[in-house]
C-alpha cells in the first residue's frame, strides 16, 4: 500500500529551480533516502511533504488523502532536524512530550508514552537529564523520540547524522534502521553521503539539479546505474574520456565511461594473470600505493590514464614506480543520457544496455 505520492511537483526559487517536474511513489513501511549533491534539490522535496514549502505546481499525497493545501500540524508527520531542535530549558522527558502536550493528551498518557520511547532509544535512566547533560548520539535519539511521540503516519528526517562524529554516526546508523524497521513507520530522510544511504535506506532516490536521475534498491543502483551522472556518483569511481584505447573495448565507438575499482584485476607480474586476461592485460607505472585496511588501493597509470583498483594484502607487494598489469573486466559506458555495461571482449561478452 502506498504511504506518498509525490506527483510532477515543481518549485522554483526566482530563476532557480529546486524541483523540476519530481514525481515518485513510496510504500508504507518502507525508510527512503533522498540521495543528491548540495543544491540537488533532495531537502526542498522533503520540506514540500512536510509542508514547511508549498510546490509551484503538483500535488502531494500522503496516506491517499492530498496534503497541498494542510499545514504541517495536520499532516500527520513528525520532522527530525538536521540540529536536532531540543528545547535546552526542558529535560528529556520535557522534550519527548512535547508534542503529545500539543495535542492535550492526558497526564497519564503521556507519561506512559514518554517511558516507552524512552525505553526505545535506550535511555529510560536519562529523563530527567537537560540536553547539554547529553552526548551528541544521545540528543539525536531524544530528538527521534519525540517526533515519534505523536504517532505520526509518517517520519522525515534532514540529514539526522551530520552532526554526530563518525564513530557514533555509525552505530546510530544500523540502530535507526533496525528502530524504525521494528516500529514499522515509513520514513523519509535527506543525506549527501552514499555510504550512509546504502546502509541506511530500503530504497534510494537520486536527485540532481531539481530531477530524479534514477531510484530503486541500493544493489540494483550500484550495480545498474541508469544515467552517466549516477554512474559518476555513486561508488568510488574514475571517469575516462575514451575507454576504447584500452584493450578488448578497442572495437566499440569512442566515448567516455566509468571504472571503479572492483572492475580492475591488478597484478604484480603477467603471470599472475590467468587466461584469457593475458590478451587484453594493459602494463602500467604505478603512481600511488593507499593503505585501506583490509586491501591496498593502488593507482595505476595506463595510456595517460590514472586507474584505480585494489589488491589483497597477502599479495606480493607493490611499490609507487613499479610496473604493473591491469586487466579491465568491464566498463560503464556513456550513451547520449545512459549507460551501457561494456565487457572486456576476452570475456566474450556482449555489452548490455541499461
Amino acid at each position: 500500500m502506498l504511504e506518498v505520492q509525490v506527483k510532477n511537483i515543481s518549485k522554483n526559487f526566482g530563476n532557480f529551480k529546486a524541483s523540476d517536474n519530481v514525481s515518485f511513489d513510496i510504500e508504507r513501511g518502507k525508510l527512503i533516502g533522498l540521495l543528491g549533491p548540495s543544491g540537488s534539490g533532495k531537502t526542498t522535496i522533503l520540506r514540500m511533504i512536510a509542508g514547511l514549502e508549498t510546490p509551484d505546481s503538483g500535488e502531494i499525497f500522503i496516506g491517499g488523502k492530498k496534503v497541498n493545501d494542510l499545514p504541517p500540524g495536520k499532516r500527520g508527520i513528525g520532522f527530525l532536524f538536521q540540529s536536532y531542535a531540543l528545547f535546552k530549558h526542558m529535560t528529556v522527558f520535557e522534550n519527548i512530550a512535547f508534542g503529545l502536550k500539543v495535542q492535550k493528551k492526558s497526564d497519564e498518557e503521556i507519561k506512559s508514552r514518554v517511558e516507552e520511547l524512552a525505553e526505545l532509544i535506550g535511555l529510560k535512566n536519562f529523563t530527567r537529564r537537560y540536553p547539554l547533560q547529553l552526548s551528541g548520539g544521545q540528543r539525536q535519539r531524544v530528538a527521534f523520540a519525540r517526533a515519534l511521540a505523536p504517532n505520526p503516519e509518517l517520519l522525515l528526517l534532514d540529514e539526522p547524522f551530520a552532526a554526530i562524529d563518525a564513530k557514533v554516526r555509525q552505530e546510530l546508523r544500523s540502530w535507526l534502521k533496525n528502530t524504525i524497521h521494528k516500529l514499522g513507520i515509513t520514513a523519509i530522510f535527506v543525506t549527501h553521503d552514499q555510504d550512509e544511504a546504502v546502509e541506511v535506506a530500503d530504497e534510494i532516490i537520486i536527485t540532481n539539479h531539481g530531477r530524479i536521475e534514477q531510484a530503486g534498491v541500493p544493489v540494483e543502483i550500484y550495480q545498474s546505474p541508469k544515467t552517466p551522472f549516477v554512474a559518476k556518483f555513486i561508488g568510488e569511481s574514475v571517469q575516462v574520456p575514451d575507454y576504447t584505447i584500452f584493450k578488448g573495448f578497442e572495437n566499440h565507438t569512442p566515448c567516455a565511461g566509468i571504472l571503479r575499482p572492483e572492475f580492475l584485476e591488478i597484478a604484480a607480474s603477467i603471470d599472475e594473470m590467468p587466461q584469457p586476461m593475458p590478451l587484453t592485460t594493459e602494463k602500467g607505472i604505478v603512481k600511488g600505493t593507499y593503505f585501506r585496511g583490509s586491501t591496498i588501493q593502488i593507482d595505476v597509470e595506463v595510456k595517460g590514464q590514472i586507474l584505480r583498483g585494489f589488491r589483497g594484502l597477502e599479495k606480493k607487494q607493490i611499490n609507487e614506480g613499479d610496473a604493473a598489469f591491469v586487466f579491465i573486466h568491464k566498463i560503464y559506458g556513456f550513451d547520449g543520457d545512459k549507460t551501457k555495461i561494456v565487457e572486456n571482449s576476452a570475456k566474450r561478452q556482449e555489452s548490455v544496455v541499461i
